[in-house]
């Protein structure tokens, strides 16, 4: 008999969180609003029904957070090619579709230096004047 814990509500919570995230403040770095819909449209990163335990749950969170430093970093640095594609892997392996390798956002990395507006990015401010 083997015990396995099953994934909290919480911890899908934060997964969908860090999912956000992305959409909210990495994507807008790299992409325009048109591409982000379309990645909305390819369910880009949306939860699969293959974490089901503690354990995928934690390595989702990990392999996620991991790929949002790496491409926080400024400059982008090659050195990290190797751990972002094993963490894309990861979430391949767990059902999220994340059509990306290293070298789409280092070539696209020109755009981080110039953010674009993007519906998509968070707001600075939430008065309404």
């Amino acid at each position: 008999m083997k015990i396995v814990f099953a994934s909290t509500p919480s911890q899908e919570e934060e997964i969908n969180g860090l999912v956000r995230y992305i959409y909210s403040n990495i994507f807008p770095l790299f992409f325009n609003d048109e591409e982000i819909c379309q990645l909305e449209e390819l369910k880009v990163l949306h939860i699969s029904e293959d974490i089901n335990t503690l354990k995928d749950a934690f390595q989702v969170m990990t392999s996620i957070q991991t790929l949002i430093s790496i491409l926080e970093s400024s400059p982008l640095d090659e050195q990290y090619a190797a751990v972002f594609n094993k963490n894309v892997a990861t979430l391949k392996g767990f059902g999220l579709y994340f059509p990306f390798h290293f070298e789409h956002f280092f070539v696209a990395s020109c755009m981080k230096n110039n953010p674009m507006l993007s519906i998509y990015s968070k707001a600075d401010n939430e008065l309404i004047i």
